[in-house]
């Protein structure tokens, strides 16, 4: 019996709604337009609580997904794909913001707690396992006495465009290699900062 190949599935974390659309906090759904644009597919389809589309990277079957259950709920749409796609859990990345890394710092990691993102904590909570692959991509610490909750919220500034343009390319070659050559591959790659690169 020939042996099935199981998709991967790549879930970038955001808020629904224009008034989220292009903040900090939705670095996640920016790697998951990139990747579609890469791969020369369009968000075409609604399942599970995610916006969709499905592409091919060397013959692999790709799933991309923004789930839109706002970020403390993403898990639902997570563990919905999963299930249906029969993703096996090491074919799932998800790709979120992080805080305590600076702009322009990817870091793969293949599982650990959620550290405070409430997607990868609502994730955590839905597939019962801490076991999977995450995209951290660093959005730096709120100036001064800023409310974190408030500065995930704000938009880049221009200074930070070139940057994050840099980071979501580096993120989709991360990715791609992840699906090509696994998670080692991909983590002795894209880990570290570019502005050391």
């Amino acid at each position: 019996m020939e042996e099935t190949q199981f998709p991967f599935l790549i879930i970038g974390l955001g808020n629904p709604g224009r008034e989220y659309r292009d903040t900090r906090h939705n670095i996640g759904f920016m790697v998951i337009d990139k990747l579609c644009a890469a791969l020369g597919v369009s968000i075409n389809k609604v399942q599970s609580k995610a916006l969709m589309a499905v592409g091919k990277l060397d013959g692999n079957k790709i799933i991309l997904a923004k789930p839109q259950t706002f970020m403390n709920l993403s898990g639902q749409a997570v563990s919905g794909l999963m299930r249906f796609y029969k993703v096996p859990v090491e074919h799932l990345i998800v790709a979120h913001d992080d805080l305590d890394l600076p702009l322009g710092t990817l870091r793969l990691r293949p599982g650990g707690g959620s550290a405070g993102q409430k997607g990868i904590a609502s994730t955590i909570q839905q597939l019962g396992t801490q076991n999977f692959a995450r995209l951290r991509l660093g959005i730096g610490r709120p100036p001064g006495q800023m409310d974190p909750s408030a500065y995930v919220l704000q938009r880049f500034v221009s200074a930070e465009q070139e940057m994050l343009t840099m980071v979501l390319d580096h993120a989709v070659g991360a990715v791609s290699t992840f699906v090509r050559d696994g998670l080692d591959a991909a983590m002795n790659q894209y880990n570290g900062s570019l502005l050391e690169k």
